[in-house]
């Protein structure tokens, strides 16, 4: 049987669809604490962005735990347990291959806060409102 071709605009899709998959399914193990670990029952962690490799072998999770509090020990927490996070993902995703997780912090608040700081600066706001 001949393997289904796919255009680059559909091949996007589907990584952006999976990952979206994968986003929700360890988002819910988290908001439901199915993950035997201290560090994450105690704090509320955001799955904020999971990105996909084009092969589905490989999958980046980006994190961030409310307020930003303790987050080397919420990602070390979170990569100790990654095991667990990799079978719940495959066996409620039924694909063809387990992909393999990384966990990262997402660094896009911080950046946005930067961001506003330097709009917010009085020079900035002086050429802005001319």
């Amino acid at each position: 049987m001949a393997r289904q071709q796919f255009t680059p605009e559909q091949h996007s899709v589907r990584l952006l669809k999976v990952g979206e998959q994968v986003r929700h399914v360890i988002s819910e193990i988290l908001a439901r604490q199915q993950v035997h670990n201290d560090t994450l029952t105690a704090h509320s962690v955001s799955v904020t962005e999971v990105r996909m490799t084009p092969d589905l072998r490989q999958a980046t999770v980006y994190v961030k735990p409310l307020l930003g509090q303790d987050e080397e020990a919420v990602l070390k927490a979170l990569r100790t347990n990654t095991a667990f996070f990799q079978r719940e993902v495959a066996q409620r995703l039924k694909l063809k291959f387990a992909a393999k997780l990384r966990f990262r912090s997402d660094e896009t608040f911080d950046e946005a806060s930067r961001i506003d700081a330097l709009l917010s600066d009085p020079r900035v706001k002086r050429d802005l409102d001319d």
